[in-house]
């Protein structure tokens, strides 16, 4: 049940900033919608399978010994441990689960769910050129637009910036239109009753009526773009980890060996491998120590529940939040290491796991001992 809770709360955060204004314009229907939760559920199971794990355990536990259960359990010759084990089995199951949907099924669903987002924001009704400004998102080119409604632009004023080879070019037209090309994803821009000197190397041409210019790449919307490394499973993190390695160990091999500073200069090109590959090992990493979170987060949720020895849900949920937060924080911090890899940013993902699985063991042995 709490994993149900925290799946919808992050589903509902997902949905209202991505996908709602899509459902307002009618740009996605219901079953778009639909579809797009099919394909985020994955991706929020990563924070809410240990999220549910530790709050359920915090619950149970709490209420456990606040009915005075653990106490008539141990009247009866039952320790603990013995009750806690099918919950810590249990738990590392849930940390397989876990490392299936952190490794593979998690990121896969995610670059699906951004291909589904993706194929409907590539629209005209929300790519607009905005008005009252000068946009300088097109090289080689600055526009400025009096108004832009849904493709139909008032006021245009454009302007070729000049190079080496080309003279500065202006233009302006009182009426203007806007279209994508879906196939190629690039901007066309139509005007009419243009006005202007429009320049192609040192020959200047006079421009009246009615005028096209140059299709122009969308910016932001890259057809071929590639994977961030976030999205990346298991295996294709592995296999660019790999080819970054290898490609950039390359000099290595014209490094001569009879050269006096042949020593430093395999520590640079060492230090900049070590540099680029660092953020590729910190997602490889990242996935894996997480998958354990399940199990640090029942090992201390058990013992802890018993001390709080209280029956309100609150209380369980409050004393989750904040765990999680602390263990969160550990995770972002080597996250945001990344590009720093002489603090080790794919080591320090670690430690949230290690601190939660030793207070964790110690505080259950202080349990079942009655300490």
């Amino acid at each position: 049940m709490t994993v149900i809770v925290f799946t919808f709360v992050l589903l509902l955060g997902n949905l209202l900033k991505e996908i709602l204004g899509l459902l307002v314009n009618g740009q996605a229907s219901l079953g778009v919608v639909f579809q797009a939760i099919a394909l985020l559920v994955p991706f929020v199971w990563v924070f809410a399978l240990p999220m549910g794990m530790l709050t359920a355990t915090l619950l149970v536990f709490g209420r456990f010994s606040a009915d005075q259960e653990l106490t008539a359990a141990r009247a009866g010759g039952i320790s603990l441990i013995s009750l806690a084990t099918p919950i810590l089995i249990l738990s590392l199951l849930l940390s397989g689960l876990s490392a299936w949907v952190n490794m593979d099924l998690g990121p896969n669903s995610r670059e699906k769910y951004k291909n589904l987002l993706f194929k409907f924001t590539t629209d005209i009704s929300t790519f607009q050129i905005p008005e009252g400004r000068y946009i300088r998102d097109f090289p080689g080119y600055m526009f400025y637009v009096g108004k832009s409604r849904n493709g139909t632009l008032e006021d245009v004023m454009v302007y070729k910036l000049g190079d080496k080879t080309n003279s500065p070019s202006a233009i302006f037209a009182p009426r203007g239109r806007l279209n994508i090309d879906f196939t190629n994803l690039v901007l066309i821009v139509q005007l009419f009753d243009a006005k202007g000197v429009w320049f192609e190397g040192d020959h200047g041409m006079p421009v009246s009526g009615d005028f096209d210019l140059d299709q122009f790449k969308l910016p932001g919307f890259d057809k071929n773009r590639k994977v961030s490394l976030r999205d990346m499973s298991f295996k294709e993190l592995r296999a660019e980890l790999l080819n970054l390695e290898q490609g950039l160990s390359q000099p290595l091999e014209l490094v001569k060996p009879n050269d006096p500073k042949a020593k430093e200069k395999r520590a640079a090109i060492q230090d900049q491998v070590r540099d680029l590959t660092s953020p590729a090992r910190v997602q490889l990493h990242r996935q894996v120590a997480f998958s354990f979170a399940c199990f640090g987060f029942t090992l201390i949720g058990i013992p802890l529940g018993i001390r709080v020895h209280r029956r309100e849900t609150n209380v369980g949920f409050a004393i989750a939040i904040v765990l999680v937060l602390i263990y969160y924080a550990g995770i972002m911090l080597g996250l945001s290491l990344d590009k720093h890899p002489e603090f080790l940013p794919h080591l320090i993902l670690w430690v949230p796991n290690f601190i939660f699985q030793v207070v964790g063991a110690v505080l259950l042995w202080r349990a079942n001992r009655g300490i």
